[in-house]
């Protein structure tokens, strides 16, 4: 009744392996603990963006989410992706670094006061450049 196939992955077609439902949990976990990181890895089609789908039909209804599908940009374009992600109001001709991370700093200061909680998700996070000595 549906293509098999689609660009992107839907988790209701993930197969829970061990592995998979272990992800899954450290991910929750994460969104549950006051602060922090977590880093999903694993070879190239093992499901780690499915699995982070399968996280995001999951989020609770206090997560602000923002999803970063391609991590090839510059430092402006992802700082400028991620407000976007997160509505975060900038001027439009914005492209100073110190402006958007003034903006999400004070965007996170506000969310944490209102007792919400803010999901960044870099998907091929490998693919980022290093910042620019």
């Amino acid at each position: 009744a549906e293509t098999p196939f689609s660009i992107a992955p839907d988790p209701r077609y993930l197969y829970m392996s061990k592995q998979h439902r272990e992800a899954l949990a450290h991910l929750i976990y994460g969104i549950n603990r006051d602060g922090g990181f977590v880093l999903l890895t694993g070879e190239v089609g093992t499901g780690k963006t499915t699995v982070c789908r399968c996280f995001l039909e999951q989020i609770p209804e206090n997560c602000d989410v923002a999803f970063i599908f391609n991590p090839k940009l510059t430092a402006e374009e992802l700082l400028s992706t991620i407000c976007d992600e997160l509505r975060i109001e900038r001027p439009a001709s914005n492209t100073s670094v110190k402006l958007f991370v003034d903006r999400i700093n004070t965007y996170l200061l506000d969310a944490h006061a209102k007792s919400r909680r803010t999901v960044l998700i870099i998907d091929e996070a490998q693919n980022l450049s290093p910042l620019p000595q």
